[in-house]
């Protein structure tokens, strides 16, 4: 878990966050695979391996030694192609700012660098680092009122969170769907990109509601901040009510008809789908018991193979896994419903909130 700031961020930090400025980012890939920020575009002044000669020589030989070094890697034809790069980007958009780790002397070299050619551009003050701790304040002390949506699953609830101006996508920011069968095609974000997003779709809320589905801790293999899981335990419930027949149809539509159409753009077959639905089922065979996952396992070949329809197995695992474990759950909850109604009243109810 990372360490908390002590401090609170600048106006500029939050601002940044908020307003989620074009950011030309020049840390090495590495660093930029660990953690990003929203609308931001990695071109390192080094790239993996240079900063790593650089890193060793700061390290046995000292500061000036590395500084001489880099600027020996980063010469000629390499510094022309580099300066390029960040013209086109700085060019395509005007408002950019210029980013490294701490603010200090990658950033300033790639700003001077792009003024010798008539391109003037802010850098951000402190860095990733400032705007990543900035983020975390911001994670770890929210005001808004909150409300959790919730329902059982096939209810649309994401699509209604969605909907709503006061709501954040907590799966659409995780990139899952938040069940055993809701890992994409997509990777997941790092644990760092998915706080320092999350921070700047709360800070871009209007209003004093915050709206999240019904989540557990983790989101696939991405945890909640812990407050906000804290705060989710005990938010108010607005509770979606759908018919049976509508929560299959909902889980047809999403699971099979758009994920088959998902997997035949990537490039993939029905049975890469149909193999990715089969380890999910063993994710949860524990809870299934080995009958019913022999059943369901059957069920689901069938229904791929053009033999059954979807609806089949999609009925009978909401039937036999998925409501049973629902209702058991929503009976610790029961005291904290404010609201129950269709999807329409639900999204009525929510928007009428300040």
């Amino acid at each position: 878990m990372p360490t908390l700031p002590t401090t609170s961020p600048s106006p500029a930090v939050l601002a940044l966050l908020k307003t989620q400025p074009p950011l030309l980012d020049v840390r090495a890939p590495v660093e930029f695979r660990q953690g990003k920020l929203p609308n931001s575009f990695n071109a390192p002044i080094l790239n993996d391996a240079e900063r790593e000669q650089v890193g060793t020589t700061y390290k046995r030989d000292g500061h000036d030694a590395a500084v001489l070094l880099g600027h020996e890697l980063v010469s000629g034809a390499t510094r022309t192609q580099r300066i390029e790069q960040w013209q086109k980007y700085c060019l395509e958009n005007t408002d950019a700012q210029i980013m490294c780790w701490r603010g200090g002397q990658r950033s300033a070299l790639a700003q001077q660098w792009l003024a010798a050619q008539g391109v003037q551009r802010e850098r951000v003050a402190g860095g990733f680092k400032a705007v990543r701790h900035g983020s975390l304040h911001v994670l770890a002390n929210p005001q808004k009122r909150w409300w959790l949506v919730s329902g059982r699953t096939g209810s649309a609830k994401t699509r209604l969170v969605q909907s709503l101006h006061s709501g954040i996508d907590l799966e659409g920011h995780a990139n899952h769907r938040g069940s055993a069968f809701g890992r994409r095609l997509t990777p997941q974000p790092t644990p760092v990109t998915f706080e320092c997003a999350l921070a700047s779709a709360y800070l871009r809320l209007p209003g004093e509601n915050l709206v999240v589905e019904d989540e557990s801790r983790t989101i696939g293999r991405i945890g909640l901040p812990q407050v906000w899981h804290e705060q989710m335990l005990q938010a108010p419930i607005a509770l979606v009510e759908a018919s049976f027949e509508e929560r299959v149809e909902h889980i047809h539509k999403e699971y099979v008809a758009e994920a088959l159409d998902e997997h035949r753009d990537a490039g993939l077959m029905p049975t890469d789908l149909l193999g990715r639905y089969e380890e999910a089922l063993v994710r949860i065979k524990r809870r299934l018991g080995g009958a019913r996952l022999a059943d369901l396992t059957l069920r689901l070949q069938q229904a791929f193979a053009g033999k059954t329809d979807h609806r089949d197995w999609i009925s009978y695992l909401l039937r036999e896994y998925y409501d049973p474990m629902y209702d058991f759950q929503l009976q610790r909850k029961t005291a904290r419903i404010q609201f129950r109604g269709c999807y329409a009243d639900v999204v009525a109810f929510l928007r009428a909130k300040p």
